[in-house]
């Protein structure tokens, strides 16, 4: 049965690979014939010209047909004996691994869409495109920008209307997905025609093939000087000669997809920071009236507000003051919304976004100022006030009390005020503070410490508490010289090939570096299994929720040194955030994931330096949670109000032809602003809106 379906399917793989093995092993021991070399370097020299050795299947028919013109001719043959034969092997067997081992490193750490049995001419196709060269399907190649006095080919093929397409669409097997890197100067084959990329794999994640609905397209032409400039609707000036034509940039808009009849995703808007001030009163309910109502009027599903521990429990050990939140609490029932609660247990001021000042409780405060060691603290010494450190959770130093049972005692108290909240079904969802701006991660790039983007932090294990339970770790192990952190891991402003620890082959996955990271981890993990525990029995009945930032800067190394300062432990050769799903999984809780309206092209254009990927990182955490089963919910990063962001949210809350139908359980804007009111934006976001909603809307880019 195996054979005939060998005859039914033709070879495998690896039989093509062994003809292909005998057939260069042949065309090698040929070299030394001298008989007819004119007739085979013409026949070769000629398939070269034709472009005939982009294809494998072509380049053996090419070599058999070389051979046989050679058995044809005069001369004798050399033979070869059996032994030198299976040397020659051995060498080309090593040559293909460690070509496959290269392009295998292209795939995973550049995202090059390329084949497994790609050829060296694909890779440096890829190579040149990502460098700015327009590479054309015969291997002519020129700069998509020619600079002054440069000269590039004209194109045989592809003339309409006085227009030359300066590049025409590569080959399938080096087109990048809208993962990769951005292919400059490569246009479509029309003028706003959509792109069809295949799928490609990113750190075993599935990653979909580029959507015909990419919000934005760039294109080279070429334009004939006898056909002006202002004849043409699309062509505003040239930018360049070259043959004499005139290259022109064009920006254009590509098809939008419609959502018109897809799942419904509610959406939700934050509300400001400081809508609750520090004697817990509500800050102007007129005005937040009206602009709920707005809200309201174009079917925004409900909002989002922070409740904040250091607002409530200000003064005193559990005295809690709700009164402001209730009254907020009423508004948002009376129009008919929806709540989304954050128990935040930090301090808001001093990252980006922060807009007021809302520190710890005074309390807590004046333990911090006698034992510093419960904050988390960097390898200077520095600590950060902005949260607890987790190593006292399970300590009893706030007043006869651990951490964990002061924030469930917290949380407790707000279920018991908003019992009725509760029960009409007002809020939908409570989101659990895990760490610093509510989200699970170490506090690693604090700006208030000089960090700025796109430094890679630091770890934040120094404190006695933390260094205890590695010491614990360590001596668990065995090696107890193990008890400490890494020393060359740069200060926050690093990068990481600037280090011995997150440099390619560095620290970070020796014995040491893969111990250290996997503590490191795991302090996370556990932490929020503890609060989330804790959090299921004060809110049975309601989702629960986590929130986890998006590091999405530094990777495309193979470190991945941000995510792994901030606890996750996801370098390239490991899947860092499926753990995480697991354990909320364990407690039956959702997944809210920022950095959704984010762009690669973007990133690159803006902090080449950066190596960011925040599309590769959007789907690895998306495909994490949803292969667990779990719901995922997520909101921007940053302010958002132009359509290429929406869009790009929609891309990702939706996904396009998604064979289980997954989606988004919910969407979170962030936030409510008067910019977000004006009325061009306001548009664009009822737009948004409608489109979440799988409603039709009219004036769709076509």
């Amino acid at each position: 049965m195996a054979q005939e379906m060998e005859k039914l399917g033709g070879t495998s793989e690896e039989d093509e690979d062994e003809e292909e093995l005998e057939m260069e092993v042949k065309e090698e021991e040929d070299d030394d014939v001298p008989s007819g070399p004119e007739m085979v370097i013409g026949a070769m020299g000629d398939a070269m010209n034709a472009g005939f050795f982009d294809d494998d299947q072509q380049r053996r028919a090419m070599a058999a047909t070389a051979m046989h013109q050679q058995q044809g001719g005069t001369g004798s043959r050399r033979c070869r004996p059996k032994e030198e034969k299976e040397r020659t092997k051995l060498r080309e067997r090593h040559r293909r691994a460690i070509t496959a081992r290269i392009l295998a490193g292209l795939r995973r750490h550049g995202n090059y869409n390329l084949r497994v049995r790609a050829d060296i001419n694909e890779v440096i196709a890829a190579l040149a495109r990502e460098a700015g060269w327009v590479v054309l399907p015969d291997g002519t190649t020129f700069p998509s920008r020619p600079g002054p006095g440069a000269t590039a080919p004209s194109p045989q093929a592809g003339k309409l209307a006085g227009v030359t397409t300066a590049a025409v669409a590569p080959a399938p097997a080096v087109m990048a997905t809208s993962q990769a890197m951005p292919l400059r100067g490569v246009s479509p084959t029309g003028p706003f025609r959509s792109l069809e990329c295949r799928p490609c794999r990113l750190k075993g994640v599935y990653t979909p093939a580029s959507t015909p609905y990419e919000s934005r397209g760039r294109m080279v032409v070429m334009v004939d000087r006898d056909r002006t400039a202002e004849n043409s609707p699309l062509v505003g000036s040239s930018m360049d000669t070259v043959d004499d034509k005139q290259v022109v940039d064009i920006t254009g808009r590509l098809p939008e997809r419609d959502f018109a009849g897809t799942p419904y995703v509610p959406v939700y808007v934050m509300l400001p920071l400081g809508v609750v001030n520090m004697k817990c009163e509500l800050v102007d309910p007129d005005g937040l009236l009206k602009q709920l109502r707005l809200l309201k009027s174009i079917n925004v599903d409900g909002v989002m507000v922070d409740c904040w521990w250091g607002i409530v429990e200000a003064h005193a050990p559990q005295e809690y003051n709700w009164s402001g939140y209730k009254r907020l609490f009423q508004i948002v029932r009376e129009l008919k919304l929806k709540l989304q609660v954050v128990m935040s247990f930090h301090e808001c001021g001093g990252n980006v976004g922060d807009d007021v000042c809302i520190p710890l409780p005074h309390w807590v405060a004046e333990i911090g100022r006698t034992n510093p060691d419960m904050f988390f603290t960097d390898k200077e010494g520095r600590r950060n006030p902005e949260c607890l450190t987790w190593g006292i959770d399970k300590e009893r130093i706030l007043r006869g009390r651990t951490a964990v049972e002061v924030y469930f005692d917290y949380m407790r108290s707000f279920r018991v005020e908003f019992d009725e909240f509760f029960e009409d079904g007002v809020i939908s969802e409570i989101e659990i503070g895990l760490g610093p701006c509510g989200e699970l991660r170490y506090p690693s790039y604090p700006v208030k410490h000089g960090w700025r983007y796109p430094g890679i932090g630091e770890f934040q294990c120094y404190d006695q508490y933390l260094m205890k339970s590695l010491r614990r770790a360590a001596e668990a192990r065995g090696h107890s010289f193990w008890a400490r952190g890494p020393d060359n891991v740069g200060n926050y402003n690093s990068q990481p090939h600037e280090t011995g620890f997150f440099c390619d082959g560095g620290d970070y996955d020796g014995y040491y570096g893969r111990f250290f990271l996997g503590w490191y981890s795991q302090v996370l993990v556990d932490h929020a299994d503890r609060v989330l525990s804790l959090s299921k029995l004060a809110f049975e009945g309601t989702r629960i929720a986590a929130k986890v930032s998006g590091i999405h800067w530094w990777y495309k190394t193979a470190s991945h040194a941000a995510e792994l300062t901030a606890g996750f432990y996801n370098p390239c050769n490991r899947d860092g955030y499926a753990s995480i799903a697991a354990m909320l999984k364990k407690h039956d809780a959702a997944l809210n994931f920022t950095c959704v309206e984010l762009r690669t092209l973007d990133q690159h254009e803006d902090f080449p330096e950066a190596l960011a990927d925040p599309e590769g990182l959007v789907w690895q955490v998306l495909n994490a949670a949803w292969d667990v089963s779990i719901p995922v919910a997520s909101e921007n990063a940053l302010p958002c109000h132009d359509r290429d962001g929406y869009n790009k949210i929609l891309e990702n809350a939706k996904p396009f032809n998604d064979p289980d139908g997954r989606h988004l359980s919910a969407f979170t804007f962030l936030r409510l602003s008067p910019v977000l009111i004006e009325r061009r934006n306001f548009l664009e976001f009822e737009r948004f809106v409608k489109r979440m909603h799988g409603e039709a809307v009219l004036d769709l880019q076509t």
